[in-house]
């Protein structure tokens, strides 16, 4: 059974319980669809899948849950998951038990001192991914080929990178919502964002070299509305609309295409390019509310992390070091 029902089995016959989970969770399920982004949906029901088959197990209730339940489960799952990734389990945990109206559950100091527990032993430091700076930018887009596929991912890698789009943002955009300038630069919508799940819509800039190359894709492959980046078959044939999961891969082989070190190809991630953004605007000096504008942050905390070693040269230690000659 994925997730037993807030009674015990002396209330209420076996065959009865999935019948009465279901009609507790309904309205939440209901009310919860399109709520959430289609990447949080899914990891969603993989966390509380993992969940309920650890409770399972051990033949303990999965929701709703006793505190000292879901403190082991942190403290199972801290021995072998980063801690980023038990920080979500416990997330999704506390949506299913928010839907009965149980949210304390999981604030509980139980719960608490086993995310205490976790972090003091593994620290909260997530890896980063590696960031495709410009002379990376350059180096994989030199080394692209001549086909369309090589026409679309360049055009990929460089409408993400001016304009610092997550995955999920840059395989949304549509054709009309690149707008070219007089002078040849570029305006984008981003429709919708992590940051903007209502739809308000944000405008941000590409240059003129990425202008051209998305001219160039659309032209080789006939597109003239709907979906902006689409999958290329074999042959040549342009698909549908491009899978978020699909640009990783394309940066990965890309690097590989270029000769890069497995090193470096298989830190590429969906955000290197919003990564390396940031720390070439860090290294330029552009000030702090250009690259917040820029990235669409709220905060400082991702552009700090991001450019984290190149600030450090900007501290007052290495200000004093080359003041006393020793820089």
């Amino acid at each position: 059974m994925f997730l037993e029902p807030p009674f015990n089995a002396s209330e209420e016959p076996a065959a009865d319980r999935e019948p009465a989970l279901a009609e507790q969770l309904g309205p939440f399920v209901r009310a919860a669809r399109g709520a959430f982004s289609g990447s949080t949906e899914r990891a969603l029901r993989s966390d509380l899948a993992i969940y309920a088959e650890w409770c399972a197990e051990r033949g303990e209730r999965a929701l709703p849950a006793r505190p000292e339940t879901i403190a082991a489960f942190v403290d199972a799952k801290a021995e072998v998951r980063a801690p980023a990734t038990v920080r979500r389990y416990v997330t999704s945990i506390g949506i299913a038990h928010r839907a009965l109206g149980l949210e304390k559950t999981v604030k509980s100091p139980l719960v608490q001192l086993a995310l205490q527990r976790m972090h003091r032993k593994k620290g909260r430091r997530q890896d980063q991914a590696t960031g495709l700076t410009w002379p990376l930018r350059q180096r994989l887009l030199e080394a692209a080929g001549d086909r369309l596929l090589d026409d679309r991912n360049r055009a990929l890698l460089a409408v993400a990178y001016d304009a610092m789009l997550r995955r999920a943002e840059l395989v949304s955009l549509q054709v009309t919502d690149l707008l070219e300038e007089v002078r040849g630069d570029g305006s984008l919508l981003v429709r919708r964002s992590k940051t903007d799940c209502e739809g308000m819509g944000e405008v941000v800039w590409v240059a003129r070299d990425t202008v051209r190359l998305v001219g160039t894709w659309l032209d080789r492959a006939g597109i003239s509305d709907g979906m902006l980046f689409r999958s290329v078959r074999k042959g040549g044939r342009v698909g549908e609309r491009l899978n978020p999961c699909e640009v990783p891969r394309i940066f990965k082989a890309m690097a590989r295409e270029a000769g890069l070190t497995e090193t470096v190809a298989a830190g590429l991630s969906g955000h290197s390019a919003r990564v390396g953004a940031a720390q070439d605007m860090v290294a330029a000096g552009i000030e702090l509310p250009a690259i917040l504008h820029a990235g669409r942050w709220k905060s400082t905390a991702m552009v700090n992390r991001y450019g984290e070693r190149l600030l450090a040269r900007r501290s007052g230690a290495a200000q004093l070091a080359r003041i006393q000659g020793r820089g």
